[in-house]
């Protein structure tokens, strides 16, 4: 994947927010053009669509792969319609679940895919650990070893190549059910492949809505991914009108105080940086 950037030229500031949602993923409220004109409203620059992609398992949280075509009209409309006063971008969220990836989604004509993990192997099925519906396995297992899972599973993901950004780096502790071990420990072979993958890590504040009151990643995990010379881009999760934008100025403040300077937004799959505004 080629990378923007002109040498010696300041780089321009930008307001970017790629991680958001839409009504067919089952579980989102509001429509596209909703989204967009609040962006606008709050003076968002480059404002990306990642909705769940299809795929073969969990089928009541993610569109089916027959509305490929109509979720990437809705946006592609919003980007027309708006384009004088936002940039709209197309992208995926995708699960990485091994052995349920759909080729047509990983060689879709997006602007960029967003790898995450929402499942993992429990005996001989998977758990959705983000799920309530599953929290009781948090209590059948061991916790550290639910971590050490869960960043096995983050590598995997960087290393396939497949992906431009990182969704929700830590999503595992959104219950609160927090590791034994230094998390910078567990996560940091997962922070080597994405570092090694040319991959980009999200400030997500969706963690803030959640029972951990944090955002994704951790404060711990963020320096440590500046220190290996990560970059970074801004996500909020938007499943409603309400959220576009959630906390957005306390995920610049955050990602300034450690040191980051410039975050990157794409454009058919190529990275573009901007000067954090």
């Amino acid at each position: 994947m080629l990378q923007k950037k002109r040498e010696g030229i300041e780089l321009e500031q930008m307001r970017v927010d790629l991680h958001n949602h839409t009504t067919l993923c089952n579980h989102a409220t509001g429509t596209v053009e909703e989204y967009v004109q609040r962006a606008i409203e709050l003076g968002i620059d480059e404002y990306g669509f990642s909705d769940h992609a299809p795929m073969n398992y969990d089928p009541k949280y993610r569109m089916d792969v027959s509305q490929r075509s109509l979720y990437e009209k809705w946006v592609l409309d919003a980007k027309e319609k708006y384009k004088n006063e936002i940039k709209v971008l197309l992208g995926y969220e995708v699960d990485y679940l091994d052995g349920y990836l759909l080729d047509e989604i990983i060689n879709a004509k997006v602007d960029y895919l967003i790898g995450s993990v929402h499942f993992l192997k429990n005996k001989n099925d998977m758990w959705g650990f983000d799920n309530p519906e599953f929290i009781g396995v948090y209590k059948s297992k061991d916790i550290d070893t639910i971590w050490i899972e869960y960043f096995d599973a983050i590598k995997s993901m960087a290393k396939t190549g497949l992906f431009d950004i990182v969704g929700h780096l830590d999503l595992i502790k959104v219950f609160k059910f927090l590791p034994k071990k230094d998390v910078r420990i567990i996560a940091k072979d997962a922070l080597l492949e994405i570092k090694k993958s040319n991959m980009v890590l999200e400030i997500n504040p969706a963690g803030l809505r959640k029972p951990i009151n944090e955002t994704y990643p951790s404060k711990q995990l963020l320096e440590l991914a500046y220190e290996l010379g990560i970059d970074i881009t801004f996500g909020s999760d938007a499943h409603s009108v309400e959220q576009v934008g959630f906390m957005y100025e306390e995920a610049k403040n955050l990602a300034k105080e450690i040191g980051y300077k410039r975050l990157v937004s794409f454009e058919n799959r190529d990275k573009i940086f901007y000067n954090l505004d």
